[in-house]
């Protein structure tokens, strides 16, 4: 205790000059703010939506204005379906996107949520057949019929019939996991459900791949606290988030999925959003275990560009089973995937330059997170890959 009691004493003679410093700091620092015209004089913070920062950074620029190759978007919503399948909309239009495809050397864009049956058809006909070569149209299930007795089989047939009509393969949409339910019950349909393995079969005896979309960046199933980098997105669009909501969380999820790609190996499933972008040792195992799951990077480059020495490994050892996708609608609410010449030139510039430091979306205020991203500058031998052969092989055009 004599020792204590010296630096007692000393530690309470520094409390009012510990005091007074503390409190003219809380006194200059608003102040200060106010005197370069960030803040009222009264003190008040800035509002994390106003906060603009304009980067300091200097370093080089190499905007790149279209594809170094003829480039196949392995994943757009050209079209919604209703979920009973019978009719279909249109969100953009032929005459929208041939222009921008035209100058952005685009030659394919795959339009992945064409519906089933007449919806589907009237889909092809209006895309696929009036532009050949241009567009590309995927099938989706008959969601709404899951809980039929027969639907195992009718749901087989409907992969047939899709692929008379002209499909190029199927795709499934989250809805699957995590929104789908028994009829009369709370209960969720999983994505491993062997009613669905008549569909996975038929789709892998036409060679058609499957392009599936199971759960969401990781931020999502976690509370919206101060500790959440994704705040100012879930804050916008709460209903995005899954936290406390009794649904599977994000490795249940992944997992289920690796139980059907283990079951139907002769069926090629298209991992979208590069599986779980945000972990990509755990994609990497999944993908050394599954030599018949693929990926795409569609609304990920935000995520792969801030991890440019780990993506840039990812797309060497796996380069032959990556494909280029962007997810682009017309949708406003997520500026990282509004279809147009500024999207498609973030990705060209993510995969072609060693650029450091950029937007990863046509956004004043980054959409997913307050963060930059760095250019992967991949050589010409994987770019092509990536671009093009991959998608063109698995789509047999």
């Amino acid at each position: 205790m004599r020792h204590k009691e010296p630096f007692a004493q000393e530690s309470k003679s520094m409390l009012p000059r510990r005091k007074f410093l503390a409190t003219g700091a809380a006194f200059l620092a608003p102040l200060a703010l106010a005197q370069r015209g960030n803040t009222p004089a009264g003190g008040e913070g800035l509002p994390l939506e106003q906060f603009a920062p304009k980067s300091m950074l200097k370093v080089p620029e190499h905007p790149v204005a279209k594809a170094k190759f003829p480039l196949i978007d392995w994943h757009t919503h050209i079209t919604s379906s209703t979920v009973a399948g019978k009719q279909i909309r249109f969100s953009m239009t032929p005459e929208t996107c041939l222009p921008v495809m035209d100058r952005r050397n685009i030659q394919t864009m795959v339009n992945l949520t064409g519906g089933y049956g007449d919806a589907l058809r009237e889909a092809i006909e209006k895309l696929q057949t009036a532009h050949p070569g241009r567009f590309v149209v995927f099938t989706e299930p008959a969601y709404d019929r899951a809980s039929e007795a027969d639907y195992a089989k009718s749901q087989g047939e409907l992969i047939d019939d899709a692929f008379k009509a002209g499909a190029k393969g199927l795709k499934i949409l989250k809805r699957l996991g995590l929104v789908l339910r028994e009829t009369g019950s709370n209960q969720l349909v999983h994505i491993d459900d062997k009613r669905f393995d008549p569909m996975w079969e038929a789709a892998g005896s036409h060679r058609m791949p499957v392009a599936i979309h199971i759960s969401d960046p990781l931020a999502f199933f976690l509370p919206i606290d101060k500790n959440n980098e994704r705040w100012e997105e879930l804050h916008a669009h709460p209903d995005w988030g899954y936290y406390g909501k009794g649904l599977p969380g994000d490795k249940e999820l992944q997992e289920a999925r690796r139980n059907v790609m283990r079951r139907h190996p002769k069926t090629n499933f298209v991992c979208l959003h590069v599986a779980d972008s945000e972990d990509l040792a755990y994609v990497s195992e999944c993908m050394d275990s599954h030599p018949n799951m693929y990926v795409d990077i569609a609304a990920r480059v935000g995520e792969l560009g801030r991890q440019p020495r780990m993506a840039r490994k990812f797309f060497d050892k796996y380069q032959d089973r990556i494909v280029f996708g962007t997810d682009a609608s017309p949708s406003p609410m997520t500026p990282q995937q509004i279809f147009g010449d500024e999207l498609y030139q973030i990705y060209f510039r993510f995969l072609e330059t060693e650029d450091e430091y950029f937007d990863y979306a046509p956004a004043p205020t980054p959409p997913q997170g307050r963060w930059q991203i760095s250019g992967v500058g991949l050589p010409d031998r994987i770019l092509k890959k990536i671009y093009h052969d991959n998608a063109a092989r698995l789509l047999r055009i």
